[in-house]
């Protein structure tokens, strides 16, 4: 069993520590924002998620990836509690890639290998898209 643990620092602020012993703060109070929320951190774990993901599979497709970019937005239920409802990815890349190779790393990411993507389209459609930028000279 993975472990985390939050500890309260003052306010609605927080130390979180992950099970792999790395420490993050959270602010929980969107008027300070002195550091992400809760749920900005899932956002940003599912960009994560899906580009490890997009980078390993087109590696073993001998893509040539200069440069990748994840982008997640989504809209929150108005009312408590206050969950994703609804979520965009879009992929920038950069390379010599084929657009095939592309579409279907991002497609193999969204429907088999990202498990964040997998929790929380339980309660949010996720749509995506991706633009392919040439190789930088």
């Amino acid at each position: 069993m993975q472990i985390a643990s939050v500890k309260w620092i003052d306010e609605q602020k927080f130390v979180a520590t992950s099970p792999s012993g790395h420490a993050v703060t959270i602010d929980s109070d969107r008027e300070s924002n002195q550091a992400p929320g809760p749920m900005e951190l899932l956002l940003m774990a599912l960009g994560a998620c899906t580009a490890t993901d997009v980078v390993i599979i087109l590696e073993k497709k001998r893509q040539k990836l200069q440069s990748l970019e994840v982008i997640c937005s989504g809209e929150r239920a108005a009312e408590p509690p206050a969950v994703w409802t609804k979520l965009e990815i879009v992929y920038r890349l950069r390379g010599q890639l084929d657009d095939a190779a592309v579409k279907h790393a991002i497609q193999l990411s969204e429907d088999k290998y990202c498990s964040v993507a997998a929790m929380l389209r339980k309660t949010a459609p996720i749509s995506w898209r991706y633009e392919i930028t040439p190789p930088a000279s």
